[in-house]
């Protein structure tokens, strides 16, 4: 700018203010499962869509007391459990969930704890063998930004229910409970020692949404039955063909694979970084196929490597 090569504008070369957004554009519309305050209050008309074709009704919402809340989960995961479905479980702490995952372990359940520090990779891998079958109880904090899709949970369990905050507002509560609201026996149990106004809030508006599909059910015939969704194994990186499995991998792979023995540990080093960035990066943008088979590809990378170091090899 001062020497004449760009316009004085480009030191104000960067992203809208919210404000400065809203100033310039004039018909918005906004789509959310739970609006906040900000979309409500400045909508002119708000078109809801409570109805479900399937019939399924949000699950109902019992509250029990804290004390002994620890083996009264026990008794409903087995309950649950019995019928071949699945629990999803919130607390509000870290150390929490480690504590609660280790103690269902040791009784004899087949739990999950799913954390901030597991890559999108694991996490989607985590809930692909929770639909699966391959364990029962996926214990969290926050399984909000999941975008949780889960027919087979019938039951979710909040723990500390009555502790406001984030995790146990209103709008957080109200999405918490929709994740049983695929499966047809979904139950929500809050366990809380006072009823706080974000509960009252959330049980009333989940009450609602019932009363409404409950009366459109009545009116049309409709029989509510659990949503029939196949296991998509979005990380699968062998395609099945009549029985047998076809491997998916990349010229670019067979390429590597070919010069890897002739390859430099430093060079091969290089490449396992340089494929592990790539991978995460595949991930962050949803290709979770590809991001999958990059992990494979640096696994055997790895493999390799450890045999050059072995070997003594330079």
């Amino acid at each position: 700018v001062e020497y004449g090569f760009r316009l004085p504008s480009a030191m104000d070369n960067r992203p809208l203010r919210f404000d400065e957004f809203t100033e310039r554009v004039r018909q918005v519309a906004f789509m959310s499962a739970t609006p906040s305050p900000y979309e409500l209050r400045v909508s002119r008309q708000v078109v809801e869509q409570i109805v479900r074709p399937t019939g399924l009704i949000d699950p109902e919402v019992e509250i029990r007391p804290t004390k002994g809340q620890v083996d009264d989960l026990i008794e409903e995961v087995r309950r649950t459990t019995e019928r071949g479905q699945r629990i999803l479980v919130t607390t509000l702490t870290k150390k929490m969930s480690e504590d609660l995952t280790d103690y269902l372990i040791e009784m004899g359940m087949r739990v999950r704890y799913l954390h901030s520090e597991v890559d999108t990779v694991q996490r989607i891998e985590i809930l692909r063998d929770l639909r699966l079958g391959e364990f029962d109880v996926l214990v969290g904090i926050n399984l909000l930004r999941e975008g949780l899709d889960l027919p087979e949970v019938a039951l979710v369990a909040i723990l500390d229910a009555d502790k406001e905050g984030f995790l146990r507002s209103e709008t957080s509560l109200i999405q918490t409970i929709g994740r049983a609201a695929r499966n047809v026996d979904g139950k929500v149990l809050m366990y809380a020692d006072t009823v706080t106004d974000s509960m009252k809030r959330a049980i009333s508006e989940t009450q609602r949404r019932r009363k409404i599909q409950m009366e459109y059910n009545r009116q049309h015939g409709i029989d509510p039955q659990t949503i029939r969704k196949k296991v998509s194994d979005i990380l699968l990186s062998m395609e099945m063909d009549g029985g047998r499995r076809r491997s998916s991998v990349t010229p670019d792979r067979k390429r590597r694979r070919r010069e890897v023995p002739e390859m430099p540990r430093e060079e091969l080093e290089r490449l396992i970084r340089s494929l592990e960035e790539e991978m995460h990066e595949a991930a962050k943008d949803l290709r979770f196929e590809y991001a999958a088979r990059l992990r494979d590809e640096v696994q055997d990378l790895r493999r390799e490597l450890s045999a050059l170091r072995e070997a003594g090899v330079g």
